[in-house]
């Protein structure tokens, strides 16, 4: 006698958390590169940056170097964590991306447009990974038989 194991039907909010989770994942990624690189640039020349007098939160840019740097690394360590959908990888994507939103204000004035863009990146990598139910990730590792795939869309 041989068992016949059975996977739940994908259904389409299955399919939007892929693609969300996935989305979230590949843009962390990129958002930890570009810090790393940022850091990077900041440890080695502080003059690319231009600074600004009479900022509030005025500090030493090898310093928030040293913060993106390891922003960066984090955010890359946990964007593949995301591509194996794991649930502590999902909260540590937020908690990251939200540093990361943080850090990047308080060093709008060394690169305002640059800062602005990772903020809003940061933005939709928390959007992706709140919006996608806890649920839905259950499955969300394991391949599709072939015969479970969904013929291609013929018009």
């Amino acid at each position: 006698m041989t068992a016949t194991h059975t996977r739940p039907a994908h259904t389409a909010k299955q399919e939007w958390a892929t693609g969300l989770t996935a989305f979230a994942a590949v843009m962390l990624f990129l958002v930890g590169l570009l810090d790393i690189f940022r850091g990077i640039m900041a440890i080695a020349e502080d003059d690319i940056f231009v600074t600004t007098r009479n900022y509030v939160f005025e500090f030493d840019l090898t310093g928030w170097g040293w913060v993106h740097l390891a922003l960066g690394a984090v955010a890359v360590i946990v964007s593949i964590g995301l591509l194996k959908t794991a649930t502590w990888a999902r909260v540590a994507g937020v908690a990251i991306a939200g540093l990361v939103i943080i850090a990047n204000f308080l060093s709008l004035p060394y690169y305002p447009v640059w800062s602005v863009v990772m903020i809003t990146i940061s933005g939709f990598i928390i959007w992706a990974l709140c919006v996608v139910q806890r649920g839905n990730l259950s499955d969300l590792s394991e391949e599709r038989a072939p015969s479970e795939e969904r013929p291609p869309h013929r018009v």
